[in-house]
């Protein structure tokens, strides 16, 4: 990953517990730079930009209105983002490593998940989609199921209800599912939701919550 922006010093990164952030298609790593207040301070946020261009912006693989994709550049963008996290939690000695994807970030994080269940300790998906895919399919339902946090708004017109539907069955298959939805909230992020994001966070990841003060 050329570029990637962190929610701390380097100094300070070591031994914490790392909380991956992938920003969704047409988009930056400044999107989910907007949120790492917003989440338990106890983490080490990163968020890597994704290599595809996409009119001047950024996006992990493309995409059509169908949510239809090519899933050898989703190999490649997912090979590559292990590859870098390899290096980074070699060199930091991260306590445990979270998952966190919006939009098509959450395609790109439960592709992650699906190559490597081991590597993470909880997933996050925010208004966002699983891709249909068979070849991870013959190697599912995951033996390793983590826990996972799913939020949308039932009302999102991006997210197509097919891609929706295989969403849910694929979650409640393959992780230990906790979902919620927020009504009017669109295709987006809000308070309320990212208040149950952290609570989710600090119930399952050790180190993740710090007493304000």
């Amino acid at each position: 990953m050329e570029t990637v922006l962190w929610s701390r010093p380097e100094n300070e990164r070591a031994g914490t517990p790392l909380l991956l952030m992938l920003h969704g298609y047409g988009s930056d790593e400044n999107r989910m730079g907007e949120l790492f207040q917003k989440l338990p301070k106890g983490f080490t946020c990163a968020a890597p930009r994704a290599p595809k261009d996409i009119s001047g912006d950024h996006g992990w693989f493309l995409l059509d209105y169908f949510l239809n994709n090519d899933f050898a550049e989703v190999v490649s963008s997912a090979s590559a983002v292990l590859g870098w996290l390899d290096t980074v939690v070699a060199r930091y000695k991260f306590s445990s490593v979270s998952v966190l994807g919006y939009s098509q970030g959450m395609a790109m994080a439960t592709t992650l998940i699906r190559l490597r269940p081991q590597t993470f300790t909880v997933g996050v998906g925010l208004s966002g989609f699983v891709l249909h895919n068979e070849l991870l399919a013959a190697m599912e339902p995951l033996a390793h199921q983590i826990p996972f946090f799913w939020a949308r708004d039932p009302g999102d017109l991006v997210i197509n209800q097919d891609a929706t539907n295989f969403t849910a069955e694929w979650l409640e298959s393959n992780t230990d599912l906790s979902a919620a939805s927020y009504a009017d909230m669109g295709h987006n992020t809000r308070s309320d939701e990212l208040a149950d994001v952290s609570s989710f966070l600090t119930g399952q990841v050790p180190g993740s919550f710090v007493p304000s003060g």
